[in-house]
């Protein structure tokens, strides 16, 4: 995959997993721009790592979210308790949202 064409599916998968879960607003959608903005010299430096750059991509706005807005993101819908979801595996061509708390896949990024 090449670099430019990663990045896209990066922002519109990480941007449909934020509208899912609310969160859609002008705010969250900087901080997926900074995230790319970010990545981009990243995938530059490794193009065999643009596979890898959706699953990096939205961990980067996951820590931004929390950061910045002081708030998870996403929530685990399978709980009541406040957890979040995390990106599994850190490193992988095929990152899912996984629950912190039970280990259970509870969708792919870009299908939550």
């Amino acid at each position: 995959m090449e670099a430019d064409e990663a990045l896209y599916d990066a922002r519109a998968r990480v941007l449909h997993d934020l509208c899912a879960a609310g969160c859609d607003n002008a705010h969250a959608v900087d901080l997926v721009d900074d995230a790319l903005s970010r990545r981009r010299w990243w995938v530059e430096q490794w193009p065999e790592g643009a596979a890898y750059v959706a699953g990096l991509v939205a961990q980067d706005v996951q820590e931004a979210m929390l950061d910045v807005a002081g708030r998870c993101w996403p929530d685990c819908p399978r709980h009541d308790d406040d957890h979040e979801l995390r990106v599994e595996p850190d490193l992988g061509a095929d990152p899912r949202w996984v629950c912190e708390q039970d280990g259970s896949s509870v969708a792919r990024l870009g299908h939550l």
